[in-house]
């Protein structure tokens, strides 16, 4: 069930991560709230305590620039906090709508693709707002079969047994992914909901995460795989926003040279070519609809 008012969730939550000391306020014995209480942010905001009610309330749907960078600075986020709060509003005003029709055009489609091709010594994939692979590279869907392929979810796989066995930092791994689907995705989104819904029924870790509300893009972060045949492999997992309303994401896997991630690479490499001619064919958005 969608929320009449994703900023108020937001707020609530990111109340209850803090406790007094964290914001340079004393607790005195006998406290029952657990996180911050409301009339405390209002106060280290600067703003009214009934005005901050009707903000989680959803009763005042529009606040100021002034009043989201004020809670930021009340709470203790940072710049991404205050994107995202952004998009909330805009959201909560009927802006931003995840059911848009438009597609990517077919200009769009090669040129991604053709740039994907010329990295064929490189992983790389892209995936859309809800983290779901939209194109990928050879040399990714062959590093990680059945995964990096478009129209798999990213989410849903990090929260696969699979994942879990070879992820070496999956804790870290799961609570990205969550927080970077919380800020790219739009509330409404039906495909977000599907994909929520799915990992909240079946898996108690996605729910601990998700209910945490945090909301961050991804940068750059190590990625730890063991993988079959080869061990462990070390890359940098780079990710870089493509400029446009769908909020499509290009993530990167380099390896360092004279490592086993970069042997490991290499044989993907040479096993690709010699079974597989033709990269660029395969290198294709998904044929489901791109909002």
């Amino acid at each position: 069930m969608v929320s009449s008012s994703p900023l108020g969730d937001y707020l609530r939550a990111r109340r209850a991560a803090l406790q007094p000391a964290d914001v340079g306020l004393t607790a005195l014995p006998g406290r029952r709230v657990e996180g911050l209480r409301r009339d405390e942010v209002a106060r280290l905001a600067g703003i009214s305590q009934e005005y901050y009610l009707r903000l989680e309330q959803g009763r005042d749907r529009q606040p100021s620039e002034q009043v989201l960078f004020a809670l930021t600075r009340a709470m203790k986020l940072d710049n991404a906090a205050v994107a995202y709060m952004r998009r909330l509003v805009e959201f909560q005003a009927g802006g931003s709508r995840a059911d848009d029709p438009r597609r990517l055009t077919e200009e769009m489609d090669r040129s991604l693709g053709s740039m994907l091709e010329q990295w064929a010594q490189t992983p790389a994939y892209i995936v859309d707002r809800n983290q779901t692979v939209v194109m990928s590279n050879p040399l990714a869907a062959a590093l990680l079969p059945g995964i990096l392929e478009p129209g798999i979810s990213v989410p849903i796989a990090v929260f696969g047994s699979a994942w879990r066995e070879m992820d070496r930092d999956w804790e870290e791994t799961a609570r990205r992914t969550v927080a970077s689907l919380r800020f790219n995705s739009d509330p409404d989104d039906r495909e977000l909901q599907r994909i929520v819904g799915v990992l909240a029924m079946r898996d108690p870790d996605f729910r601990r995460l998700w209910a945490r509300h945090e909301a961050h893009p991804h940068y750059v972060s190590p990625a730890r795989l063991t993988l079959q045949g080869f061990g462990l492999l070390d890359f940098t997992r780079q990710t870089l926003l493509i400029p446009g309303h769908r909020r499509h994401v290009l993530t990167v896997l380099h390896a360092e040279a004279d490592t086993v991630a970069a042997d490991a690479v290499r044989a993907l490499l040479s096993a690709e070519v010699n079974t597989r001619a033709g990269a660029g064919e395969r290198i294709r958005p998904r044929d489901a609809a791109i909002a």
